[in-house]
């Protein structure tokens, strides 16, 4: 397993397989490439299905363990399936979609190797949920994860990004996930950095605090320095629910336990979210450029918040000297 100059091993690669989505969801960042969303139809710059997995094959020589394929929607990619299918099998599948392709092809990509499925859902009230997405596809979202659970890929991990217009929808949505079996809450802190409107982010400490008090178990999480919140229950039995909370704004923390790549849909290798000034083309995907490349990202590789970016006396986030211009 590859290891950067920080002593984090890159055990996880995050894929994305298009730009295009059928939503518009109002704090998109699109995997902090900004707002680059193409047409629906498919264009020539995205990956091929032989693109796609002849990285991960290089990926798994260095033991990379877990694949996590995003957009956009990735479920635009009518070879999904297939890439699935033909990911090593050394490596553990997952999925972050908008759920609303799920009915009807939810089976296909169990059946296909996905291990695990992560559906977006920012509210249970629908009017708010389609003033977040700019969709209307609510009950399409509730159709999705309740094929999914159908096909086995429970428990489904619901994300929802916490900013002023959804935060009041927090308490519901930790119910719901409390109140029915397989299903569990990732809430997603609201990166102004990358979508914008510094305005939308509220303290997400406060949450954390509100969470505190209301679960029965509270879990720490190695990887991202995380804490997992067990609601009416514990990890230990069948009733209650999971909360997590992904916080990165501004947490050297978070950073420093970072085990992932990124790979956009255009096949360039991405050692940070955050960053798009560390770019690396794979050009013609031959395998040994991938792993000539990868290993350079990854050596490349340097924690946003407390190294890139450095916190001055008066809390402020500047960048880095050493590492401008480079």
């Amino acid at each position: 397993m590859l290891v950067d100059q920080f002593g984090r091993e890159v055990s996880g690669v995050r894929v994305s397989l298009t730009d295009r989505c059928n939503f518009d969801c109002v704090y998109c960042h699109n995997e902090g490439l900004g707002d680059t969303r193409g047409p629906m139809d498919p264009r020539d710059d995205e990956m091929t299905t032989d693109d796609v997995v002849r990285f991960l094959e290089v990926a798994a020589e260095f033991d990379v363990e877990a694949v996590k394929f995003t957009g956009g929607e990735p479920m635009l990619r009518e070879d999904l399936e297939e890439i699935v299918r033909r990911t090593p099998d050394s490596m553990e599948t997952s999925l972050t979609t908008n759920g609303t392709y799920l009915p009807g092809r939810a089976t296909d990509l169990v059946d296909a190797g996905l291990d695990r499925v992560n559906v977006s859902q920012d509210a249970l009230d629908q009017e708010a949920f389609k003033q977040v997405t700019q969709s209307g596809e609510y009950a399409a979202v509730i159709e999705g994860v309740e094929a999914a659970l159908d096909a086995g890929l429970d428990p489904v991990k619901l994300n929802m990004v916490v900013f002023e217009a959804t935060a009041g929808y927090v308490p519901e949505m930790v119910d719901h996930v409390a109140e029915n079996d397989g299903l569990q809450l990732q809430l997603i802190e609201y990166m102004p950095e990358l979508a914008g409107r510094p305005e939308w982010a509220i303290d997400i400490d406060r949450v954390h605090g509100w969470l505190e008090e209301q679960a029965t178990v509270v879990e720490h999480r190695d990887m991202h320095d995380r804490r997992r919140y067990w609601i009416g229950g514990g990890p230990d039995d069948d009733e209650g629910g999971m909360v997590e909370i992904v916080d990165p704004v501004g947490n050297a923390e978070f950073c420093a336990n970072c085990h992932r790549v990124r790979v956009t849909h255009e096949g360039y290798l991405k050692g940070c979210l955050n960053r798009n000034d560390d770019l690396r083309s794979m050009g013609e995907m031959t395998k040994p450029e991938i792993r000539e490349t990868f290993r350079e990202t990854v050596a490349e590789r340097v924690p946003y918040y407390g190294e890139y970016m450095i916190e001055g006396e008066d809390g402020e986030w500047t960048i880095n000297e050493e590492y401008i211009g480079v």
